[in-house]
């Protein structure tokens, strides 16, 4: 098996314009990202995708190689499809966030190891909620699995609903999970759900994943102990100096 590590990256953010280039300790955020992408021993090669000339000279600097593609894409998976049209022998594709400059490894090959299984066409990872904070935050996405591991619905609501017990008990009768954001793709699979359109279910939750449950591809998970860091704004690098 034969896997491309991309991470799509791209200048323009509402609420962090320019984040991939912000300096991190001494380096910029996607090369903090990539550095660690290259320590994943299941992947054979990384490229960052982007429209931005910036990015692509900052990845040229440091040696990385990168690959333009289209300002016109909603989704870092479209970004994605574009990049494995143009990559010839690569079975599967890992989509690594660009805004989480010390991801570990070990998560990109939980994310892999899922390939392993010649049935599998969709993979991400999942990680156990242990506090009500994250439990009841609707920014971040919980999701069900069936007895497969599989997902069968992500929602920024809590679910399921316990509705035999208080909330505040919620965590000590049931096994609630998170939704960590780095996707695995069959190259297939990655070029078919890029023709799918926004699905009702996907456009109510805001989650791109949602588009291809309602359509049908089953989404295998991995479960991670490793916690994330993503800068999604300027004051999230508090959490980091």
């Amino acid at each position: 098996m034969k896997t491309l590590g991309i991470i799509p990256s791209r200048y323009a953010s509402t609420r962090f314009p320019g984040k991939p280039l912000v300096d991190i300790k001494g380096k910029t955020m996607i090369r903090r990202v990539y550095e660690q992408a290259l320590k994943a021993s299941s992947l054979d090669h990384v490229v960052v995708a982007t429209d931005d000339q910036r990015i692509a000279q900052e990845v040229k600097n440091f040696g990385g190689d990168f690959i333009f593609t289209s300002g016109s894409h909603q989704s870092g998976t479209d970004r994605c499809a574009e990049v494995i049209a143009k990559f010839e022998g690569y079975d599967t594709v890992i989509n690594i966030q660009g805004d989480e400059p010390f991801i570990d490894p070990q998560q990109i090959n939980l994310v892999t190891a899922c390939f392993l299984d010649t049935n599998v066409l969709l993979a991400t990872l999942i990680k156990k909620i242990t506090t009500t904070e994250e439990l009841f935050n609707p920014n971040i996405p919980k999701v069900i699995l069936n007895a497969a591991g599989e997902a069968i619905y992500f929602s920024r609501q809590t679910i399921p609903y316990l509705r035999s017990h208080p909330q505040q008990d919620w965590l000590e009768h049931h096994h609630f999970y998170k939704h960590i954001g780095i996707y695995g793709y069959a190259s297939s699979t990655l070029k078919e759900i890029s023709t799918l359109k926004p699905s009702s279910l996907e456009l109510s939750e805001n989650l791109e994943q949602l588009r291809w449950i309602e359509n049908g591809y089953k989404i295998k998970t991995n479960i991670t102990t490793l916690e994330t860091l993503a800068i999604d704004s300027p004051e999230d690098l508090k959490k980091i100096f």
